[in-house]
């Protein structure tokens, strides 16, 4: 694996994801990758979470199946990797398969159908598309807290989804991205504080946190910096907000997303909501914003994403120009 081909793959990666996104007739046919990782996961925690056991083997056992998972997937990776580099165009095909682990498009349109379901069809609509991509209790959301929701899970998928893989990318290549979507899934997965998974998804939990902790940070000045290209986004908004905010939000990581978003536009979202009708009454984020929001605003945010994406674009263009 030589250091040259892995920018120019990400930058194929980004800009094939772009434009083609994840075509419904492949993925009609061939499972998704992230498919295939979350079959193993359920796999394992079928066979390996085992409510006889006690807290401490469960916590064990997690400890082993993430480590296990996030290990076999690096080799995978790197074995695809050296594969692919060894035929003819290798960089191109190298970022096809990179292009599979970034979800810029497939986010960008669901969160845009969260607008267009209550341009068409009001709260009702909006609450039955936004319950595809959160997990708070739809039937509690007024236009406001639907907006809101969307605009929080775009946020910090921007990071997770985009940013992380983009970066793990740079560092190590294709290995570095398939082990750090295998954490991913694992955290979205397992890594909950419900009784089945509070041991058992430890590991998992705090290893996701862990890996995430750069892209967050680099996914809230990439939106810094996109917002000085929007009309009527405030980059010293979004500062301000990273800065008073960003520490405040219960995980490490989704506030500094979150934070730029909405101090960029003058927005506040997190903030109390309710999940499974237990009301969180987490802080907000750029305290003080505008927080009855509506459809329209959620297309603001999409289009500060669009921007960031494309600032991310252009920080891998620099690195394949180095």
């Amino acid at each position: 694996m030589t250091a040259l081909p892995q920018p120019v793959a990400l930058f194929i990666a980004i800009a094939a994801d772009a434009v083609i996104g994840e075509p419904g007739w492949l993925y009609r046919r061939v499972p998704h990758p992230i498919v295939l990782i979350g079959h193993v996961i359920a796999w394992a925690d079928r066979s390996f979470n085992l409510e006889s056991a006690t807290a401490a083997s469960r916590r064990r056992a997690g400890a082993v199946v993430c480590t296990t998972l996030a290990a076999t997937a690096f080799l995978l990776g790197w074995g695809l990797q050296v594969l692919l580099l060894s035929l003819p165009g290798g960089p191109f095909w190298l970022g096809i398969a990179m292009s599979t682990l970034v979800a810029q498009n497939s986010l960008y349109h669901h969160v845009a159908d969260v607008a267009k379901a209550m341009e068409l069809s009001g709260v009702e609509g909006g609450r039955i598309a936004v319950s595809r991509i959160v997990g708070r209790d739809p039937e509690a959301l007024d236009e406001a807290g639907i907006s809101r929701a969307a605009i929080e899970s775009l946020a910090e998928n921007f990071s997770d989804g985009i940013v992380a893989p983009i970066f793990w990318g740079l560092v190590l290549g294709l290995p570095g991205m398939l082990a750090y979507k295998t954490i991913n899934t694992m955290d979205s997965m397992i890594g909950h504080k419900t009784p089945r998974h509070l041991d058992f998804g430890r590991t998992a939990a705090k290893l996701d946190d862990l890996i995430n902790l750069p892209a967050s940070r680099l996914s809230a000045l990439l939106l810094i910096l996109a917002s000085v290209v929007l009309r009527g986004a405030r980059a010293t908004g979004a500062w301000r907000a990273v800065r008073r905010d960003a520490a405040r939000h219960k995980s490490p990581n989704a506030g500094w997303p979150e934070a730029a978003m909405a101090g960029a536009l003058g927005f506040a979202i997190a903030g109390p909501r309710r999940y499974h009708g237990v009301l969180v009454s987490d802080p907000w984020m750029n305290d003080g914003g505008r927080w009855q929001l509506k459809a329209t605003d959620i297309r603001t945010s999409l289009a500060l994403y669009w921007r960031a994406c494309a600032m991310l674009g252009i920080v891998v263009a620099a690195c394949v120009a180095l």
